[in-house]
């Protein structure tokens, strides 16, 4: 039977690469999941409950290694947005600065018509 290799980190990149598509889904996941994680941590007592609290009871005390095990328990996850949906919300935007500079301009005409 064959003998899993011990390594520094627990859980192993193998299993946490198993969780998501590519390895810069996986820092990037971690890393915002620990920041969240940090974030938590500097706002306990303050009472503002904006940040999700660790969802895995951790040996470690370091948010990078809490958001590791957070991934492999599946507790941590992520999307991908779809092309066509970010293409609609930047046109929608890109429509929006349009029509606010047509009215400053508007604007501004007036103001040195008088």
């Amino acid at each position: 039977m064959a003998q899993k290799k011990t390594t520094l980190m627990d859980p192993p990149i193998e299993d946490l690469l198993d969780k998501v598509d590519s390895k810069f889904t996986l820092v990037a996941l971690s890393s915002r999941r620990a920041r969240q994680v940090n974030s938590y941590y500097n706002s306990l007592g303050e009472g503002l409950g904006v940040v999700v609290p660790p969802q895995v009871a951790s040996a470690s005390g370091k948010p990078l290694s809490i958001a590791f095990e957070e991934v492999a328990a599946g507790k941590a996850t992520y999307t991908r947005p779809d092309p066509e949906e970010i293409a609609l919300a930047e046109a929608a935007a890109l429509a929006a600065l349009e029509a606010e500079a047509d009215g400053v301009t508007d604007a501004a005409t007036e103001v040195t018509t008088d």
